[in-house]
């Protein structure tokens, strides 16, 4: 009886989108928001680009949005940001994305993020006040070697001396740095002295120059995001040691570090421009959703979206999540293996998808915040589906899905019933030596 029950109140609370203005209502309900957090069920998801994407246009031409942070390495995804500027680094967007070489390749090199990144350029060569254009940038920490160099080739420009003191502190990384992993095996368990110290010290020099650096705008940007590619290292050093130490530790460690990412990014927004930024994130539904409404928090995980509502509270930030019911994605069928088009299974029959499939709506939004009927009746605990770069439908119940409570988790979801593969520029994603996957070792 409460889930027929449910099922009406959705159908007659659900806002069907089917129309050119289809996404009026989530910026609207988006309101006076400065951090807007876009999920996704999967990481190989057309639809889910491709709504992501206008959803923030409109918030960059409606409401001033001026930077997008996505679930990606920092180095990676300053190459976007230099071509987006505009630049003359990249040719193409394709070239600018290039970066992003290793598995999960089609992540962000696919035809969905090419479009969105060939839009931002367009849009940023229309504006002239350079604090007025938008920004790309990367939350994540698994670049540990390229980090490493970005921070040593800036300072070689600026400080040579400099530059040679941080050669000599990364390098008690050695070889091992091309083997994150490898190195931090090693460290965790004795076998080779870690390089915190040096990673600390590196991040704390570089972090005081900051006040004698002048303040030119390209100035202060370059000093930051040399910052942050210390920031990293310091960060992914502690995370490869960790790795071995438990699933909770490195996943709340990465989701702290995306944290902490994004408040170091609104800080120098703020002192550049005068102004605080308003920044639209992309990452995987089990980072932007409230860890505490799902069973990661009580298992004792922690993630972005949970930190944001603390640090920053429900008025200046909305979560936004996805789901699906059936249909096709692009995933690997193992780590490192090539990028495959997927059946994905319709949804399980105790899921929020399934509940969302059988109330024969299509595509359609489910306001959480504004709604207190609907979010009422979705606290209640059922399965939710996860998919990562990594898909195993033979045991999709134990691989993919864990218990949440949509309501509490998210400010609003949006339910596409029949997905796509996104499609990669590449028709297969090569893994390439160095730097661990993204994504690794939770998939998403």
């Amino acid at each position: 009886m409460f889930r027929n029950s449910l099922i009406e109140a959705l159908r007659q609370d659900a806002r069907v989108l089917q129309t050119e203005r289809q996404y009026d209502d989530i910026i609207e309900q988006i309101g006076d928001a400065s951090l807007v957090l876009l999920g996704e069920a999967t990481h190989g998801t057309r639809e889910f680009y491709r709504i992501r994407a206008e959803i923030s246009k409109r918030l960059i031409l409606e409401k001033g949005f001026n930077a997008i942070a996505v679930e990606a390495d920092w180095p990676d995804a300053l190459q976007v940001n230099r071509f987006i500027a505009p630049s003359k680094n990249a040719a193409s967007a394709d070239q600018a994305l290039h970066g992003f070489e290793r598995f999960p390749q089609w992540m962000w090199r696919n035809t969905e993020i090419v479009e969105l990144v060939s839009w931002l350029r367009w849009h940023n060569m229309q504006i002239a006040d350079a604090h007025r254009k938008v920004g790309f940038f990367g939350l994540d920490l698994y670049s540990l070697r390229a980090s490493m160099e970005a921070v040593v080739g800036y300072l070689a420009q600026v400080d040579p001396d400099a530059a040679t003191q941080a050669r000599a502190r990364y390098g008690c990384f050695d070889h091992l740095a091309e083997d994150p992993q490898r190195y931090g095996y090693a460290a965790t368990f004795g076998m080779r002295k870690d390089c915190e110290d040096e990673v600390i010290r590196q991040l704390t020099e570089l972090t005081e120059k900051w006040h004698s650096a002048t303040h030119q705008a390209g100035d202060m940007d370059e000093l930051f995001y040399a910052q942050q590619n210390a920031r990293v290292a310091q960060n992914a050093e502690a995370y490869y040691r960790s790795m071995f130490l438990g699933r909770n530790e490195s996943w709340n460690l990465r989701d702290l570090h995306m944290a902490d990412t994004l408040d170091a990014l609104c800080g120098h927004l703020t002192a550049r421009n005068g102004r605080a930024p308003r920044i639209v994130v992309w990452a995987h539904n089990s980072h932007l959703g409230d860890a505490r409404a799902t069973e990661m928090g009580e298992h004792g995980q922690l993630n972005l979206g949970q930190l944001v509502r603390e640090r920053y509270g429900a008025k200046d930030s909305f979560l936004l999540g996805f789901t699906t019911h059936a249909g096709t994605v692009t995933a690997a069928s193992d780590w490192g293996a090539p990028a495959e088009t997927k059946a994905v299974r319709p949804s399980h029959p105790d899921s929020y998808e399934r509940l969302f499939h059988d109330c024969g709506l299509g595509n359609f939004l489910i306001p959480l915040r504004e709604n207190n009927r609907l979010a009422g009746m979705l606290q209640e605990k059922l399965l939710e589906r996860a998919i990562g770069v990594v898909y195993l439908p033979e045991s999709e119940r134990i691989s993919h899905y864990f218990h949440a409570s949509l309501s509490r988790q998210f400010d609003a979801v949006i339910h596409v019933d029949e997905t796509h593969a996104v499609r990669p520029l590449e028709r297969e994603a090569d893994t390439q030596q160095g730097e661990v996957p993204e994504t690794y070792p939770s998939g998403i």
